[in-house]
């Protein structure tokens, strides 16, 4: 099954069809999820309407781990297999990853105050998401510092894969560590504990975010795609032009 997307012409093929649903998808979700989190979920009984930043804080938390998770995978199928699209994967996933933890931790930031009187505390669960932040900070400065693609694939693999211990950290800090951040309430083994009026908002910004990561995601991985095509060609280009110019001059010579 993965050989069957290694061939970069038919991934290209497969994701210029499935991106645009993906879209359509996100942007259905999202319209409801807004409508429902808006109008349709009551406020809490303790923190009123400030629970409505959950609809927006909750998903991202969630796709920012989802997505390194999603790097860590590929990583190591490249490292492994040499799968000649899972770096592509990897770096065109990086910066929606860095965008989701960014706004986890902005709207953390937004309900902490009104809830803790503080916009920032050192708890082990939010300083968990800003090394994530960190992290994939670190990944796409590698990629970015290192001209050759190859051993910047590496490197940030290897980066990556390193960073991956931190997943489990941000799972299980709140049962971990005394923490101010209130512990799992949905993805529970004895059920959410959250009302199902405003369950069912939460997850469908859930799927939003990740119909929105998935259209995303394909489009810029057709994107890096075309931009290696692209240097190959100027490469190609290049050498060509060398050697003809290499065989005029010894001509003349």
């Amino acid at each position: 099954m993965i050989q069957r997307f290694a061939n970069p012409k038919r991934f290209d093929a497969i994701a210029r069809r499935v991106a645009p649903v993906m879209a359509v998808a996100a942007a259905a979700c999202l319209a409801w999820g807004v409508w429902l989190a808006l109008f349709d979920s009551p406020p809490d009984f303790r923190q009123g309407d400030t629970v409505r930043i959950m609809y927006v804080h909750v998903p991202a938390a969630w796709m920012a781990s989802a997505v390194y998770v999603l790097i860590a995978v590929a990583s190591a199928v490249s490292l492994i297999f040499r799968h000649p699209l899972a770096d592509v994967a990897a770096r065109a996933a990086a910066p929606f990853g860095l965008a989701f933890t960014f706004l986890a931790l902005v709207t953390g930031s937004l309900w902490g105050k009104p809830m803790w009187g503080t916009w920032w505390v050192w708890d082990a669960r939010l300083t968990s998401v800003l090394v994530l932040f960190f992290l994939y900070a670190g990944y796409i400065a590698v990629w970015q510092a290192m001209e050759d693609t190859q051993k910047a694939a590496r490197a940030a693999a290897i980066l990556a894969l390193a960073g991956s211990v931190n997943i489990p950290i941000i799972r299980f800090s709140v049962d971990w560590w005394n923490s101010l951040h209130q512990p799992a309430s949905v993805f529970r083994a004895e059920g959410p504990t959250i009302d199902s009026s405003m369950l069912w908002p939460l997850g469908v910004m859930a799927l939003a975010y990740t119909f929105l990561f998935a259209a995303l995601w394909l489009y810029a991985i057709r994107t890096e795609i075309a931009a290696r095509r692209a240097r190959t060609l100027a490469m190609m280009v290049a050498s060509r032009d060398e050697a003809a110019d290499g065989t005029g001059e010894a001509r003349h010579a």
